[in-house]
Formats: structure tokens, sequence, C-alpha cells
């Protein structure tokens, strides 16, 4: 199995890169881990919704550059489907029956993602209401990946 994740921006602070390199090792027991930064386009504070719209086609544009042709793909939005830890344990699970070996999670910057990428994913996913920092997302991410990879295997992490 290969997991593939799509990121607008760098990580600058240590320790969400520790965190992210923690799960990594962690999953490399379950398949192979990609991760793809792709940069963010910077945008003024105040500026138009005619420019930022602009600024993040440009950052659409690089994810779909990215986006790997056999994928399976969910794309992270606030507006997407809500399904808990065990809910994408058996949404993995099922997609790993039928036949996906790769699986690919995209995560926008800071200004979320264009309709281009969203149009494009086979699934939207939210992790609820809150709001989170886009680079701690990815920590958090890789950590709901794990979580559903160790449900999977019946594992007991998950308690």
């Amino acid at each position: 199995m290969k997991i593939s994740i799509i990121a607008v921006g760098k990580i600058k602070d240590r320790w969400l890169r520790d965190g992210i390199d923690e799960f990594a090792k962690r999953l490399k027991r379950f398949g192979r881990l990609d991760i793809i930064e792709v940069p963010d386009e910077k945008v003024t504070e105040g500026c138009s919704e005619k420019e930022l719209a602009i600024a993040m086609e440009k950052e659409g544009g690089r994810i779909l550059s990215k986006w790997p042709a056999d994928a399976w793909s969910a794309a992270l939005s606030p507006g997407g489907d809500q399904l808990g830890s065990e809910g994408l344990s058996k949404l993995m699970d099922r997609q790993m029956v039928s036949g996906t070996s790769h699986f690919l999670f995209i995560v926008g910057g800071s200004n979320g993602l264009p309709d281009t990428v969203l149009k494009k994913a086979d699934r939207r996913l939210s992790f609820g209401d809150h709001t989170f920092p886009h680079q701690l997302f990815r920590v958090m991410l890789l950590e709901q990946i794990y979580r559903a990879m160790k449900i999977r295997a019946g594992e007991t992490y998950h308690k």
C-alpha cells in the first residue's frame, strides 16, 4: 500500500516536523508514505476576493500537477464528511477490498482548496467544525491515518 499526501506550504516549526517524522516512521510497517509539498501563494492581508481566488487557483494547479493518476483521493475540507477514526478505517478498508493500493490525501494552505481540486477528489473529508492551522493539520492527518491502520489491523492504539 502507498499513501501520498500533497500539502500546500512548507513546515517551518521543528516540533511539527518531529511529529510528522514520528508518524511517518510508525506508518512504514503499513506501506510507503510520500509527502509532497507544493509552494503556497503569498497574498496580502485584506486582499480582494479575486486576488485570493487567483492565488488559490495557482496553488490548485501545483497540486494537480503532482496528482498521481493511480490514487484514490480525499481532499480535506471543512465541508467534507466527518467520519471519525473508525469511519476512516472502514473507508480505507472498503477501498482496499475494492482494489485500491494508493491513497492520496490533499491538504490546502491557510486559504483552503480551490474548487478544481475539490471536484477532482473522490471524496471530501473533514475533521469537524474546528479551525486548525494547516501545518498542524498534517500531523493530525498522519496520526489519523496511523490510527485507521491500527484499527484495521485489530490493534489497540485507538482505545
